[in-house]
């Protein structure tokens, strides 16, 4: 209960303090929190998420933001306490590089692959030359429909 209590306490100091530091920008808070995960939601941004917790973290990048950090310190403030899964677009470098890639990747290898498809299917097969065939087998057919034209 007194935890609780705590946390409240601390939560009201926070928006105190930021309410008295210089003014900030709400567009520049909510550019941030777009660009950061609900630690509670996970699949919503804070800025559109209406846990509680994520409006504490609005409230500490409203604060950072007023003691003149910039977006990017506040992101970086973020990373180094939750780690690089608070954002919600990895970062376009190392390994996270593959993630921008591989779906661009794929979606030329299936455009490659469709139009081979597509071309195989669409080509004539060549005409082919009749097949040797036995001359006693020929004269043989050859009585056998005339036979059968016979009234």
């Amino acid at each position: 209960m007194s935890r609780g209590l705590a946390e409240v306490l601390a939560t009201l100091l926070l928006l105190a303090g930021a309410a008295a530091a210089a003014p900030v920008d709400e567009k520049t808070v909510h550019d941030v929190a777009a660009q950061l995960r609900c630690v509670v939601c996970q699949s919503l941004s804070v800025a559109d998420s209406p846990s509680e917790t994520a409006n504490q973290m609005r409230g500490i990048i409203r604060e950072r933001l007023a003691a003149g950090e910039s977006p990017a310190e506040v992101r970086a403030y973020f990373v180094e306490k939750y780690g690089e899964w608070i954002l919600l677009a990895p970062r376009k470098s190392g390994f996270n590089l593959l993630v921008w890639i591989v779906p661009f990747v794929g979606l030329g290898l299936g455009f490659v692959l469709v139009a081979l498809v597509l071309r195989r299917w669409s080509r004539t097969a060549p005409p082919r030359a009749p097949a040797a065939m036995d001359p006693a087998l020929r004269e043989r057919i050859r009585r056998e429909v005339s036979e059968m034209d016979r009234p």
